[in-house]
């Protein structure tokens, strides 16, 4: 049980952390856009368009939605650095992508932009899939990974299948998914 809590604090301190950056990155770009405009407007011959409302529309890099389920605006993989318990620093791992291979041992997932990463998987991997875990989870799925990188070995820590996620929802009426 203290590990299960263990675990759990520590999934809300990385979760806390990747908000965090986020929100920093955020702040930083609206900062930055708004002391790098030109003040002074510049004729035109052209008629200007009318403002519009802002978008609703979701996809990389446009909000916390389908595309940008990580809360990172559509981040496809990174690594980034969190505290460690007991001290010092560990760095992380994400990837959101299709499953290329899956074994009980590990998952190879490639992303969009064609990166490509192979994690080991432990009986300590939180597989958030169907009824079997990492037997429900296939060749062609979308997942969401998270990781932590030791010598640049990465071992998953999660897995997040959104494809039998979806398929779970659809069954049970859900429009997007469980929750």
């Amino acid at each position: 049980m203290a590990t299960l809590q263990k675990l759990s604090d520590k999934r809300w301190r990385i979760a806390g952390t990747v908000a965090a950056v986020a929100v920093t990155t955020t702040a930083g770009g609206v900062a930055w856009a708004a002391t790098g405009a030109d003040p002074t407007p510049s004729p035109s011959n052209s008629p200007s368009a009318s403002p519009s409302a802002p978008s609703n529309e979701q996809g990389p890099g446009k909000g916390f939605g389908h595309r940008g389920e990580f809360g990172l605006g559509g981040a496809l993989h990174g690594e980034f650095v969190v505290p460690k318990d007991g001290g010092g620093y560990q760095t992380m791992a994400t990837q959101r992508g299709e499953v290329t291979a899956v074994s009980k041992e590990s998952i190879t997932v490639k992303s969009e932009d064609g990166y490509s990463q192979t994690y080991t998987l432990t009986e300590d991997t939180l597989v958030n899939a169907a009824r079997d875990g990492i037997d429900d989870v296939k060749t062609g799925n979308t997942v969401q990974v998270t990781a932590v990188v030791v010598d640049g070995k990465a071992t998953a820590s999660s897995v997040d299948d959104g494809t039998v996620r979806q398929a779970a929802g659809e069954k049970w009426g859900f429009k997007r998914g469980p929750r």
